[in-house]
């Protein structure tokens, strides 16, 4: 589609893909959704991105990235039939993370039909420069019916000034107050008069942090971050790591890869000990996939059992019973498909309802692993920490990974043989 032009979407709910191609010096992207009355938000909630990642109505969902190859996506859902009657447009955009959108190759949207997967529309943005925000696209009411333009609007501001734009209150750092040159005793205080009543209190403004736990910097508290309420959503996604192939066995090599790599499963797990004592597993084998609203107030989505859902793996950590756990730790299995986590790219999304995501990729195995620490959570001096452990672990010969695990974190639990 060129700069301006339109079409109209007859899907009645669709799937929205911000795309573009990484590599090394590419700075990371993420896509955002605004839904507008008359130009502007009625509140922070109309506003759909990593921090809050539904809308109220549940028409508008951010799912979230997803790499394949060089290519990198981070995706939005639209169910038109649920926007409010009022909300006019729906805003599209993508903000740069490290960078600017002039660094970042291939930027795209594209609309697809949410129940066939079928291309609706599809925008490359090729005129990008010193901008760090852009609005590629929006979907906007006419007639009663839905409507799809390129956009191509940037903003040198970020986020930030792009969310203001749209009446979004962003909750940036402020500058601490300017502190006395020296010490003096105070005036005495004058009497006390009776204050006038507290005007409302004024809704928070948005946050728009992001928290990378890194070898360097592998711990962070929730609490801290007001993350120790509602749902906590940990997200893993995957990709194959593509090697350059040189030479015709390489390519064969390469291509016997591929065609295994379609069958690939990779199962996202739990181990819990609680507060009381109790101590168990929350993953696909066994089917034993916990509960959410009693203990372990742990719950596994789905099983993902070819990489094909758009989503990866989820599972869900009731924070709102946070004091019964003791610790929980957050593992990955290569249940087939793959020998190691070698060959693999990984990356893992905790997202806390309140308080900002937590992130960390997993691209430094060096042995042949098939089960992987990936976080783990402790309370700590009355805090609730996670903790980075991206940890490879190497099976005995006849020891299953899950007791690899048990073992490596001293949980202490019998293991028997089980499927799903």
């Amino acid at each position: 589609m060129p700069k301006g032009s339109n079409v109209p979407v007859a899907a009645p709910a669709v799937r929205v893909e911000i795309g573009w191609r990484s590599g090394p010096g590419v700075p990371d992207a993420d896509a955002s959704a605004l839904l507008l009355v008359a130009g502007k938000v009625r509140s922070d909630s109309d506003f759909v991105f990593y921090n809050q990642a539904e809308h109220a109505s549940g028409a508008v969902r951010h799912e979230g990235k997803r790499p394949a190859g060089d290519q990198v996506t981070d995706a939005l859902v639209v169910d038109l039939a649920r926007v409010e009657p009022e909300i006019e447009t729906v805003v599209l955009a993508a903000s740069a993370d490290g960078g600017t959108f002039g660094q970042i190759p291939g930027l795209h949207v594209r609309l697809l039909d949410a129940a066939g997967g079928s291309e609706l529309a599809r925008y490359d943005s090729g005129d990008a420069s010193v901008e760090t925000a852009f609005v590629l696209g929006e979907l906007y009411r006419r007639q009663g019916a839905w409507k799809f333009r390129a956009v191509g609007q940037g903003y040198d501001s970020g986020l930030a000034g792009l969310a203001t734009d749209f009446g979004i209150a962003v909750d940036e750092p402020q500058d601490a107050p300017p502190q006395p040159a020296s010490e003096v005793p105070a005036p005495p205080a004058p009497a006390p008069v009776a204050p006038p009543p507290p005007p409302a209190a004024p809704a928070a403004p948005i946050s728009l942090s992001k928290v990378t736990l890194t070898k360097e910097s592998p711990a962070v508290s929730l609490t801290k971050q007001g993350g120790t309420s509602g749902a906590m959503r940990v997200n893993l996604n995957w990709q194959v790591r593509r090697q350059q192939a040189k030479g015709l066995m390489a390519k064969l090599n390469q291509a016997v890869a591929a065609a295994q790599s379609s069958g690939l499963d990779l199962d996202l797990g739990a181990l819990y000990e609680l507060a009381d004592g109790r101590k168990g597993v929350v993953q696909a084998v066994g089917n034993t996939f916990g509960a959410l609203h009693e203990p372990p107030y742990i719950h596994l989505d789905a099983d993902d059992r070819t990489g094909a859902r758009t989503s990866g793996e989820n599972l869900t950590i009731n924070l709102d019973h946070a004091h019964a756990f003791k610790r929980i730790l957050i593992f990955v299995t290569i249940y087939e498909g793959a020998r190691s986590f070698a060959d693999l790219n990984a990356t893992v999304t905790l997202s806390p309802q309140h308080g900002a995501p937590v992130d960390f990729h997993l691209d430094e195995c060096t042995v042949p692993s098939t089960v992987c620490a990936l976080a783990l959570l402790t309370q700590e001096g009355g805090e609730l920490v996670v903790r980075r452990e991206a940890r490879y672990l190497v099976p005995e010969r006849g020891i299953s990974m899950q007791r690899t695990l048990d073992h490596a974190y001293g949980w202490g639990m019998n293991w028997s043989p089980g499927r799903k």
